[in-house]
């Protein structure tokens, strides 16, 4: 089924998936790591490269590099935080339908993948993943701050950089080349913000920042 609201390429979109009744989807690290793996893969339109050798790959920038070009994408990933229950993402679509493509392909395969780790049947996702437009530059750095303070408003940790299955540790440089997978630098302009300040700033981060206000999706 077709989308009603029709995805621009070009466009910037809050992205977010939620599992069926607050299902618990996501245990330990390595159901984390397979959807972040999922993420690296399925942003790619075509590869000739199976999922199971795509994760072989050690050098993924230099893989990226040598053998990809903005046209093989489907989705340039901005941002992102996965939760036990849900995932949001902050996406540019770069190709006709990709995001439809990148999350329809990402969250099918998790959904095997989870199932038969606990022999589960069924449909995981509590529907089709839920969108909205990123209007201007400044709903979009307030939109990531809110994405990695998920973790510190759910309880699950202090500090947002503590939380490892978030975009967060890009934002402030501390993740290797080798396992970045956001493309932000051309978008956000980090340089001229103290983003840990920014941040930090607002760990008592509530819904009604009037900045973003019709951003949220859960």
């Amino acid at each position: 089924m077709r989308r009603k609201n029709i995805l621009s390429n070009g466009g910037i979109y809050h992205v977010y998936s939620k599992s069926i009744a607050g299902y618990k989807i996501f245990h330990n690290n390595n159901d984390y790591n397979r959807i972040i793996d999922l993420f690296k893969y399925y942003r790619i339109k075509n590869t000739s490269v199976k999922f199971s050798k795509f994760l072989e790959i050690k050098n993924m920038d230099i893989f990226i590099e040598k053998h990809l070009s903005r046209k093989d994408f489907l989705v340039q990933i901005i941002a992102y935080c996965i939760m036990p229950t849900h995932i949001h993402l902050v996406l540019m679509q770069l190709q006709d339908e990709g995001i439809s493509i990148f999350m329809g392909n990402v969250l099918n395969s998790y959904s095997r993948f989870f199932n038969i780790r606990i022999s589960r049947k069924g449909p995981l996702w509590e529907s089709r993943f839920k969108n909205v437009l990123v209007e201007t530059d400044e709903q979009l750095i307030h939109l990531t701050r809110y994405l990695h303070l998920n973790p510190v408003t759910a309880g699950l940790v202090e500090n947002a950089e503590d939380w490892r299955y978030s975009s967060i540790k890009e934002y402030l440089n501390k993740r290797k080349d080798s396992e970045r997978i956001c493309n932000f630098d051309s978008i956000i302009e980090l340089q001229k913000l103290n983003y840990k300040s920014f941040v930090d700033s607002q760990k008592d981060y509530q819904r009604e920042l009037g900045k973003i206000k019709g951003l949220f999706l859960d």
